[in-house]
C-alpha cells in the first residue's frame, strides 16, 4: 500500500500565463473544453524534452502537445476517443500548401454566391432533434458549406474545412455556448439570435489560414504528429512500448458526463459530420462505464476519500471509483511506453464532488511511482485561462454552490 505524499510540491506564479497569447500557430484553430494551453507544453519540453525524439499523448484531445513538440522538431503521437478531437489534432498538425489553400477559399466564396439561393439536390442530415437545435435558415446555410466540402478530393484540405465547419454549426446552433454540456436557449435567446452563418465560416478559415502560416513558418524541421484512437485503458500498441521519451498530457479531470462534457460538447459538431453514434461518446470515455462494485486500489487515500462520498451519496462514489479505476489501468498502459529515465508529465485538476476535494495530483504521483517511477516534482499553478466553470452545485440545491477547480497541478516523474 503507498500512503506517501508528495514533498517536492509547491506553488509558481510564473506558470499561470496570465498574459500570454494562448492562440498562436495553430492553436487558434477550434475551441475545445480544458484545452491545456501551449506554454505549459513548451516549458515543460525545455526542461524535460531536451534530446527528446518522440512525445506520446494518451489523451491528445486537439493536440496542443503534438503542435508543441512538432515546433521543436520532435516527433509525436497521440490518441483520443472523440472523432472531433482527432480531426482537430490532425488538422493542427498537418501542413497544406497555402496557395492552394486560398484558392480553394476563394472557390469558396464562389460557391456561396452561386448557391445562395439554391439548395436543390443538397442533401440535410437526418439526426435525433435536428429541429430543436437548428433554424431552418441555419440549417439550409450548414448545408451550402457542407455540400462544397463534399467536393474537395483533397483529405487535408476537407479537414481544415471540416474544422472551421464544426464551429461555425456549434456557434450558429441555439446551444448556450458559455456552455460545455448541451442546453437549449430560451425562447426569448432564441427570438434574438441571427447567427450570420457564412460570415462565421468564413471568419474561421481566415483566422485558421493565419495560424497554419504561422505554424509553418515556425517549424524548426520534419517533425511529424500520427493521431491515432485506441483507447489506453485497454491496450497500448506494441510499437510504443519501451519506445517514448516523454509523455506531456492533461487527463480527463473525472468521467465525462459529470466534469468536462467533452463528447456533449462534441455531439452536435460530430452529427453535421456524419460521426455515427455521437451521442454515445461520453459512454466511451473514461469512467463511462460505472462499475456495479467498488475496486480496492493501493492506495488508501484514495479508498478513504471514495469511501466518504459513499456515506453522502452511493451513486456518485461509485461513478467516481469508476473512473480511477479506468485511471489506473490507462496509466499502467502508458508506463510501459517510457523508456528508462523517460519523463511523464500530467497536467491534473483536484476536483471537489459533495464537498470533498478529490486529490487527482497525489493519485497520478502513486498510480506511477507502482509502475516503477519516482516523482520528480508537483507545480501548483492558477488556471485562469481554461474555460472551465468555478462555482458547481454538488449538492443540487439551488444556489448552494461550492468553488470547483482554481489550480491546476503539473505532475513530473521519471522512470526508474
Amino acid at each position: 500500500m503507498i500512503n506517501s505524499i508528495s514533498t517536492n510540491k509547491y506553488t509558481d506564479y510564473s506558470w499561470d500565463f496570465r498574459k500570454e497569447n494562448t492562440k498562436g500557430n495553430t492553436h487558434c484553430f477550434h475551441n475545445y473544453p480544458a484545452m491545456m494551453i501551449p506554454q505549459i507544453a513548451n516549458r515543460l519540453l525545455e526542461n524535460y524534452a531536451t534530446h527528446a525524439s518522440l512525445l506520446f499523448d494518451p489523451y491528445c484531445g486537439t493536440g496542443t502537445s503534438l503542435v508543441e513538440a512538432n515546433l521543436r522538431n520532435i516527433n509525436a503521437i497521440g490518441t483520443d476517443l472523440n472523432p472531433l478531437a482527432i480531426l482537430i489534432a490532425k488538422t493542427k498538425t498537418t501542413l497544406i500548401d497555402l496557395n492552394n489553400l486560398s484558392e480553394n477559399i476563394s472557390k469558396f466564396l464562389t460557391y456561396l454566391n452561386d448557391r445562395l439561393f439554391d439548395t436543390t439536390n443538397i442533401e440535410k442530415p437526418d439526426f435525433k432533434n435536428i429541429n430543436y437545435w437548428f433554424d431552418e435558415k441555419v440549417m439550409k446555410n450548414l448545408m451550402i458549406i457542407k455540400s462544397f466540402i463534399k467536393t474537395l478530393e483533397d483529405q487535408k484540405l476537407r479537414n481544415f474545412f471540416n474544422v472551421a465547419f464544426s464551429e461555425t454549426v456549434r456557434e450558429s446552433s441555439w446551444t448556450r455556448n458559455g456552455e460545455f454540456k448541451l442546453y437549449r436557449m430560451n425562447e426569448k435567446q432564441i427570438r434574438k439570435f441571427e447567427p450570420k452563418v457564412f460570415e462565421l465560416m468564413i471568419k474561421k478559415l481566415d483566422r485558421n489560414y493565419y495560424g497554419l502560416k504561422e505554424y509553418t513558418i515556425n517549424l524548426k524541421g520534419n517533425a511529424k504528429s500520427i493521431i491515432y484512437d485506441f483507447n489506453t485503458v485497454k491496450d497500448i500498441p506494441d510499437n510504443l512500448i519501451n519506445n517514448v521519451d516523454i509523455v506531456l498530457t492533461s487527463p480527463p479531470y473525472g468521467d465525462s458526463r459529470t466534469t468536462v462534457a467533452y463528447g456533449q460538447f462534441s455531439r452536435l459538431a460530430n452529427q453535421w459530420l456524419d460521426i455515427s453514434e455521437a451521442s454515445k461518446i461520453d459512454n466511451m470515455l473514461m469512467g463511462g462505464i460505472k462499475r456495479k462494485e467498488f475496486n480496492e486500489f493501493e492506495f488508501s487515500i484514495l479508498n478513504n476519500v471514495i469511501k466518504k462520498i459513499a456515506q453522502i451519496d452511493n451513486k456518485r462514489a461509485l461513478e467516481i471509483n469508476s473512473f480511477y479505476y479506468d485511471y489506473y489501468l490507462s496509466i499502467k498502459n502508458v508506463a510501459k511506453t517510457i523508456k528508462k529515465k523517460g519523463y511523464a508529465c500530467y497536467i491534473v485538476g483536484n476536483r471537489t464532488v459533495k464537498g470533498i476535494t478529490l486529490p487527482t495530483d497525489e493519485i497520478t504521483k502513486s498510480f506511477f511511482e507502482m509502475n516503477g517511477f519516482k516523482h520528480i516534482e508537483t507545480i501548483i499553478r492558477n488556471i485562469p485561462n481554461k474555460r472551465m466553470p468555478s462555482k458547481n452545485c454538488p449538492t443540487n440545491i439551488k444556489g448552494k454552490k461550492s468553488a470547483t477547480m482554481l489550480n491546476e497541478y503539473i505532475v513530473v516523474l521519471q522512470k526508474k
